[in-house]
């Protein structure tokens, strides 16, 4: 038996879970963007007030770990690691890329492709290429897009591309094989069923050490029309 908090905030949604034994006991998610600050703190309290109430265990955290906004992991992770160094419970990180493969794994057709893409700038995306078991067919890198990109898988087999980064990319990859879902986002109540094969696997991380995946190091933008 086991009782895990799940945070998830690598993208526009800041979510926050709690399950146990594999069922989601509470789900709590923010889709308007921009408020992982304010709400992921919301979220773990309502949690955690739940967990009082209910006599509830707690047996690990799980935190989404990247790639995605550097802010927002920023916020999920400190958070994931706070909980994990007060309960005294371990860590378990899950690449978000795997979080939304594991959303459409039983959505294709046996034998297709799944490529996650996080949206970057411009015509970037963060992106990775799992075949249907989860199985890493290409590693996370960070692609700018063209109408060459993935055409060396895309001759072979089918690839269906969803995510944030996803809809920028359906002018520029016009291979016949190149499918394209819309509106799969990650969130913490996905994150249960992987959690679970970690934790019973005891796939823990260094509460101390762990960082987040960012791929890219966070570059500060400054507004073009500046006032002083």
């Amino acid at each position: 038996m086991s009782a895990i908090i799940h945070i998830e905030t690598a993208t526009e949604i800041c979510s926050c879970a709690l399950s146990s034994d594999g069922n989601v006991l509470l789900n709590r998610e923010n889709r308007k963007g921009q408020s992982h600050a304010s709400s992921l703190g919301v979220f773990v309290e309502e949690i955690m007030q739940f967990v009082r109430n209910n006599g509830i265990k707690l047996d690990a955290v799980s935190v989404s770990s990247g790639p995605g906004s550097y802010t927002g992991l920023r916020i999920g992770v400190s958070e994931a690691k706070g909980l994990s160094y007060g309960l005294e419970i371990p860590l378990i990180a899950i690449p978000t890329h795997k979080i939304m493969a594991w959303m459409m794994k039983g959505e294709v057709e046996p034998g297709t492709l799944l490529c996650p893409m996080i949206d970057a700038r411009r015509m970037e995306v963060y992106a990775t290429v799992f075949n249907t078991d989860l199985d890493i067919v290409r590693p996370t890198s960070a692609d700018i897009i063209d109408r060459e990109s993935y055409v060396d898988l895309l001759e072979k087999q089918k690839i269906v591309f969803f995510g944030n980064g996803a809809e920028k990319c359906r002018d520029t990859i016009l291979h016949p094989n190149a499918l394209f879902v819309s509106n799969v986002k990650p969130g913490a109540s996905a994150m249960v069923a992987l959690a679970e094969k970690a934790f019973a696997a005891g796939d823990f991380v260094d509460t101390a050490y762990f960082e987040p995946f960012y791929l890219k190091e966070f570059v500060a933008t400054v507004p073009k029309n500046k006032v002083i």
